[in-house]
């Protein structure tokens, strides 16, 4: 059995061993574990146009099961110990812009999801999608990140009550503020911040599934407070007390709840299909880096630093967007806090196994995450927003011609709660400031073929009206 798992994952060709392989999948499943607890607070509690909501208890156990057959796969398949669960920033996506935004009901936001799957695996077969991958420059691939983090970060400052909307009636036209009247007024604030700065502590001392301790630690602090100040009706979500059991059978109804073709009736096909265009767009360009820069951390990379096997990677981790939207857990994508368990020795596809095994026990377990209030997985959300942004120091910001798109990616995300709006305002830009400089010629026509796109995408209102009247 043992030399049949060494042939299969090249375990010793990779350097390493059955226990180091064990060892670092459970390594990486308790970095990658908070996924489990954060992704039902951003699905789970939004509704829809129809009145639906998913439901905590309902998303972690499909949050679960996904990130586990996926890792799963991706371990025998692909052979990295890469974890794959639902993607932050995408899931943000799904709930905010797709729900929330354009009033999509869940199961046709998941069929867009679904879509987005198809044609990332379609692409990753035939070879596109690393040719997609090369015509964006690389100052956007970049902005896109840093933009996504910023986007990520304002959300969880908002949910956390740190950062508050001014009501009009106010006579201010500072349309938001800090807390209550520019003061922290709550005590689930007081301990969104507390996470905040012990995450952000764990994170810089490099402790090993850091962000999925602080969740945990934030949640005890705030199941304190409750206790003793007993601030029941300030807390954003979920108030935080000891739940009915800690296990029970996995609720999984929400799997198979999709609907691929109701977008298109719903908000016309043109809008549907930009959104589809921007889950792809969103979902690809980080998936791709990551692996990248995994197979460095770990060896893995060739002399010319690409990744062996990199395309059957890509399909299989394409995949795990179609497995992510039937499962109603949004797009499942590899995960960089896999650098935890590669840290720790993994060098294949056996810790990845492990890491899915895992998942798939943490099914049993979703009563627990519905005591975790929303105000103690923010500060995840901020700290992941933080690593986000190291991507900016690739960003010429001495060329105005990259500077300005690139900066209006990074900012449109966040100001305008999209980030289908960034990438699209960022692109145009990107393409109009080349011709400025004379450098029209040096566009990407895939770059001119979505800017175009973007430019219908924004202007359809106007069109519809004109096209109508």
């Amino acid at each position: 059995m043992a030399s049949t798992l060494d042939r299969y994952f090249h375990i010793t060709e990779r350097g390493s061993s059955i226990a180091t392989e064990v060892r670092a999948g459970v390594v990486t499943f308790f970095a990658m574990a908070y996924i489990v607890v954060l992704n039902p607070l951003i699905l789970g509690t939004v509704e829809d146009s129809a009145g639906t909501t998913l439901g905590i208890p309902r998303v972690a156990a499909a949050t679960a099961l996904a990130a586990g057959v996926m890792t799963i796969a991706f371990g025998l398949i692909a052979r990295y110990p890469f974890g794959i669960a639902a993607g932050l920033g995408i899931n943000t996506l799904v709930a905010v812009t797709l729900v929330a935004g354009e009033g999509l009901t869940w199961p046709e936001a998941m069929g867009l999801v679904v879509l987005d799957g198809v044609i990332i695996v379609a692409l990753a077969v035939s070879g596109f999608r690393e040719a997609v991958f090369n015509a964006i420059p690389a100052p956007m691939k970049a902005a896109i990140g840093v933009g996504i983090g910023a986007f990520i970060a304002l959300v969880g400052l908002v949910d956390a009550g740190f950062v508050t909307r001014v009501p009009d009636a106010a006579g201010t036209t500072v349309p938001v503020g800090l807390g209550t009247g520019g003061s922290i007024s709550t005590w689930p604030t007081f301990v969104f911040i507390l996470g905040v700065l012990l995450c952000g502590t764990l994170v810089v001392r490099q402790v090993r599934g850091g962000l999925f301790i602080g969740i945990v630690a934030t949640t005890l602090l705030a199941m304190l407070a409750e206790a003793l100040l007993h601030p029941t009706e300030d807390w954003s979500l979920a108030v935080p007390a000891l739940p009915e059991s800690l296990g029970g059978w996995p609720d999984l109804s929400l799997v198979g709840q999709v609907d691929p073709v109701g977008a298109f009736a719903r908000i016309g096909a043109l809008a549907a299909s930009l959104l589809v265009f921007t889950l792809v767009l969103a979902n690809f360009f980080d998936a791709m880096g990551t692996m990248t820069a995994l197979g460095k951390q770990g060896g893995l990379a060739d002399a010319e630093g690409n990744l062996p096997g990199l395309k059957r990677a890509l399909v299989v981790e394409g995949a795990g967007a179609v497995v992510g939207g039937v499962a109603s857990a949004s797009s499942n994508t590899v995960f960089a806090d896999s650098a935890a368990g590669v840290g720790d020795g993994a060098r294949t596809g056996l810790a990845n196994v492990v890491t899915g095994v895992l998942f798939l026990a943490a099914m049993f377990l979703t009563p627990l995450y519905s005591v975790v209030p929303i105000e103690a997985a923010a500060p995840v959300l901020v700290v992941v927003g933080a690593m986000m942004m190291a991507p900016v120091r690739d960003i010429d910001w001495g060329r105005f011609e990259v500077a300005l798109p690139a900066f209006l990616t990074v900012v449109v995300m966040p100001f305008t709660y999209s980030i289908a709006n960034g990438i699209g305002v960022g692109f145009i830009t990107f393409t109009l400031m080349a011709v400025a400089a004379g450098r029209a010629r040096q566009v990407h026509w895939i770059m001119w073929l979505v800017s175009a796109l973007f430019v219908v995408y924004f202007a359809v209102d106007p069109i519809m009206s004109l096209v109508q009247g």
